[in-house]
């Protein structure tokens, strides 16, 4: 019996160095999760027949360090949950390890091939959050977009002399015809830039004259007066007002000029907002994605269009998971079905870009984990020895 019961430990021994090698040797795995062998004894009836693996749990609870990449799409997850990923037979399978990048028909993928799920965007680059699918890079060029609308919102320097356009008409090229001036870059539907220059001409108590010059024309292509309350809150005007441009070769253009939240105080003038939008033509430069799961694609001309959200997934029991691979596991009756959200939500972590989450494996205390299973193996090991001996002993009186 003793015999046995060794023989039990010696399995059992075997099966934990076993897995605490597997974890000193992952101990650099990115997402990698540690293991341990739990025992349970064995009995015959009220008699010990010595010990077996009742289980191999991961632990799920601890994180691992986060170690910046400087790489865009190396993703870790800062709290609960899983990257959800599909392997080319369809299988979900989910992960903490964030190595992602783009294979060639620009989907993101695992270094193992695996596509990383989540929200895409339809053609107009509104997210569909309704269904969960493959994330891709959309690689071709953003187009030309003209500029239709400009926020503006300056502080006219209540403090400036006022100017009598009769005797002083303005003219862009005398200062002494206007008290401050800003230009703004606007794009016509080819991409093209053009200037818009404005210049602010104070004729009386808190009342401005506005003269837009398009491109450094000598005249201007439309002049707006302005007024202010005796608090220096804006009174007029109360709407957008239009300037017109005909750039050559592209389509005939209206910018409406917004000055809302426009002052007049007493201090410098000063530009706080200056808010053009449209933009010219660009080339794909690079790919972002937000703590929140947000992936945009960032664009030579400065601008950034989303292309899909990754989402996480967590499980009522990640201890039933069935693993597929070191680095990955599988959803299983034990697990409960996938609660899938995105980064932030609820319970699920955020996202951090351009970095891995390390493996948890504390090497330290797997070394001594080493040592004291090397012990009980060689303890079992000399009970087998020892049972021998008496064994043989008993041959020999026998």
């Amino acid at each position: 019996m003793s015999f046995d019961i060794a023989l039990s430990g010696l399995d059992a021994t075997n099966t934990q160095l076993n897995t605490i090698s597997n974890n000193i040797a992952n101990v650099s795995t990115s997402g990698f999760k540690e293991s341990r062998t739990e025992f349970s004894a064995v009995y015959n009836g009220m008699q010990p027949s010595g010990v077996e693996v009742a289980a191999i749990s991961q632990n799920f609870s601890k994180n691992g360090p986060v170690n910046g990449t400087g790489r865009a799409l190396d993703l870790a997850i800062n709290g609960s949950g899983f990257f959800v990923t599909k392997d080319h037979m369809g299988q979900l399978l989910y992960t903490r390890s964030g190595i992602f990048g783009t294979d060639r028909n620009n989907n993101i993928v695992t270094n193992g091939g695996m596509k990383l799920q989540g929200y895409s965007v339809d053609n107009n680059n509104t997210l569909q959050t309704g269904a969960v699918t493959d994330l891709k890079i959309k690689t071709s060029s953003l187009a030309a977009k003209a500029t239709d609308s400009v926020d503006f919102v300056a502080n006219f320097d209540a403090r400036a002399t006022v100017i009598d356009t009769a005797q002083n008409p303005f003219s862009p090229t005398d200062t002494d015809s206007f008290s401050s001036s800003y230009t703004t870059k606007v794009y016509d539907s080819l991409g093209n830039p053009h200037t818009v220059t404005q210049y602010f001409t104070k004729t009386g108590d808190n009342t401005w004259q506005v003269n837009v010059q398009v491109d450094g024309a000598d005249q201007p292509a439309k002049t707006q007066q302005v007024t202010f309350n005796t608090d220096g809150t804006l009174a007029a005007p109360t709407k957008p007002f239009t300037v017109s441009l005909t750039p050559g070769g592209a389509n005939p253009m209206d910018v409406a000029i917004n000055l809302e939240g426009s002052t007049q105080f007493g201090a410098d003038f000063g530009v706080s907002t200056n808010s053009p939008n449209g933009h010219a033509s660009g080339e794909l430069a690079g790919v972002r994605v937000e703590d929140n799961g947000m992936v945009f694609a960032t664009y030579t001309n400065g601008q950034s269009q989303l292309q899909g959200q990754v989402i996480l997934a967590d499980f009522a029991n990640p201890q039933g998971l069935v693993k597929a691979g070191n680095t990955s596991w599988m959803q299983s009756y034990s697990s409960g079905a996938p609660i899938n959200g995105n980064p932030g939500a609820g319970t699920l972590g955020s996202l951090t870009s351009g970095a891995l989450e390390g493996s948890n494996v504390d090497l330290t205390s797997e070394l001594v984990s080493l040592m004291t299973a090397q012990r009980n193996y060689q303890a079992n090991a000399k009970t087998i020895s020892t049972s021998d001996k008496l064994t043989q002993a008993l041959f020999n009186a026998v």
